[in-house]
């Protein structure tokens, strides 16, 4: 069902773009309504313009904050055009009839970004605007409503191949969208408001979604919802997967950790090999010398510029995707001869302090886990005291083990990676995963120290630890026989650190 647009409300705050437009309008004779600055800006353009305050006889009010909100804007915006007492009612108030409104809203979001005051978060409020919105898509049968400035060239482009009319469908599918942003605004004024938590309610928005390949799974549909290209540049490769996005997640959560030059290579969300030296190589070889069948397909993550001499090395394996926060010229072209290959510069670190997974068919949120020890946070609980390389050793495997499913241990040793266990249902066992993995590449553990995300509930796991030549233990603590643990080490010259945080991750 083509509709005619032979009148348009316009009034937005973006104004880029919007003179081809309305340029566009006027060749095709529309009536043009209008309220202050957006008024004067289409007069600007030589373009006639009825303003709204000569339809309602009222000014524009209380500083701004009313301009719009009179039943002879709402009126036409919402008669149902087909029905004969609407038609009658428009005549009998004399209300113009409106086809299109287009409408944006005042930058809530960016002005709280911004660090603006209370005040002046309240003032960029829209209420006007956002009444125009749902008015108009409400009635999309008879109206397009056009409700952010993406939008302008999206009509523009129908303007152009067709003049002023519009589809049934496509007046829906621009009314879904103004319903969409009218949502997502009221989302981030909920959410302002509610940020000390004085209504018990969970509310989430996100304004980008992308349909991907498939899910987890080839049979399962899978989609993105937020933005991904704020975060990163994608240089070269294939489009990203729904599993693609959980390793880079996981890589990019657990690299944030680190201030000094690393590497990690994950796979399926878990770090199969990470390894901190001075030289990016030296990185590299380490990370992938703790796990060097794993790392087949996996994910590369590094805090620190990728060189020629770097990628070379890199170049030698097969995997999914590298992330850096940039590449010399001659390592791209190193990497880019793979044509499957994802590489991506990191513009920034950017985590949400919410984290949120679904379960039973609502939504379970926590804060992320942002607990990062430091050696001041370290109780040694046996005689034999941890020298300086250890707790090095030991923060550097606490922050691995935070970062890896539970049961989790982490075996590290000169601030490498040399064996974990993950995922297990018991903590013995996880251990005994990672003591095998270790011995599965000939990497040496005596000297080495162990990380475990919660506590031993008995001493086996540190006798096992003690026969596999490690030296040194840092675990929360908290359970009611840590002293069987602690003897153990006393016992046997082991030295063992109490963090008191748990870094359960399932």
């Amino acid at each position: 069902m083509e509709k005619q647009i032979q009148s348009a409300l316009i009034s937005v705050y973006h104004k880029d773009g919007l003179a081809p437009v309305v340029k566009k309008l006027h060749e095709h004779g529309i009536t043009i309504y209008s309220t202050g600055g957006t008024a004067a800006f289409i007069r600007e353009q030589n373009i006639p313009v009825t303003t709204v305050e000569s339809i309602t006889s009222y000014p524009s009010i209380l500083g701004g904050r009313v301009k719009t909100l009179h039943p002879k804007v709402f009126g036409g915006i919402l008669a149902r055009q087909t029905l004969a007492q609407d038609r009658e009612d428009l005549v009998k108030y004399d209300i113009p009839q409106i086809d299109m409104v287009m409408v944006d809203l005042y930058p809530f979001g960016q002005t709280v970004a911004s660090g603006a005051s209370d005040e002046e978060a309240i003032e960029k409020i829209d209420i006007g605007g956002i009444s125009l919105i749902r008015a108009a898509a409400k009635n999309y049968y008879d109206l397009l409503v056009i409700s952010n400035q993406g939008q302008y060239r999206k009509f523009l482009r129908i303007l152009e191949k067709k003049g002023p009319q519009t589809s049934l469908e496509e007046r829906k599918i621009f009314a879904a969208e103004a319903f969409h942003i009218s949502s997502h605004y009221d989302t981030l004024v909920f959410n302002w408001l509610n940020r000390e938590n004085l209504v018990f309610a969970w509310k989430d928005s996100f304004s980008g979604g992308k349909k991907l390949r498939y899910g987890e799974n080839p049979h399962q549909q899978g989609y993105f919802y937020g933005d991904f290209e704020s975060l990163y540049t994608q240089l070269h490769g294939k489009e990203i997967s729904y599993n693609n996005l959980l390793d880079i997640d996981a890589a990019e959560s657990l690299v944030a950790e680190f201030n000094e030059t690393v590497f990690a290579v994950l796979k399926h969300n878990n770090a199969c090999g990470i390894a901190a030296r001075e030289k990016l190589i030296e990185a590299w070889t380490d990370a992938l010398a703790g796990d060097p069948v794993s790392a087949f397909g996996g994910i590369l993550s590094t805090n620190v510029e990728v060189n020629a001499e770097t990628a070379e090395g890199i170049n030698k394996i097969f995997f999914e995707v590298i992330i850096a926060p940039g590449y010399t010229d001659e390592a791209l072209k190193i990497l880019e001869q793979k044509k499957n290959r994802i590489i991506l510069i990191r513009k920034s670190f950017g985590f949400q302090s919410l984290i949120e997974k679904s379960a039973l068919n609502g939504v379970l949120v926590q804060e992320r886990d942002s607990k990062v020890e430091a050696s001041s946070d370290l109780k040694t609980v046996t005689k034999r005291q941890p020298s300086e390389a250890e707790i090095r050793d030991l923060l550097f495997a606490n922050k691995v083990v935070k970062h890896s499913k539970s049961n989790a241990i982490v075996l590290v040793k000169n601030q490498q990676l040399v064996g974990n266990g993950i995922g297990q249902t018991s903590r013995v066992d996880a251990l005994k995963q990672a003591i095998a993995k270790a011995d599965s590449f000939n990497l040496d553990l005596h000297g080495a120290v162990m990380a475990s995300d919660a506590f031993f509930p008995f001493a086996d796991s540190v006798e096992l630890a003690d026969k596999a030549g490690i030296t040194t233990v840092i675990q929360p603590g908290g359970s009611v026989r840590d002293q069987e643990s602690i003897d153990y080490c006393d016992n046997h010259n082991m030295s063992m650190v109490f963090t008191g945080i748990r870094h359960f991750k399932h």
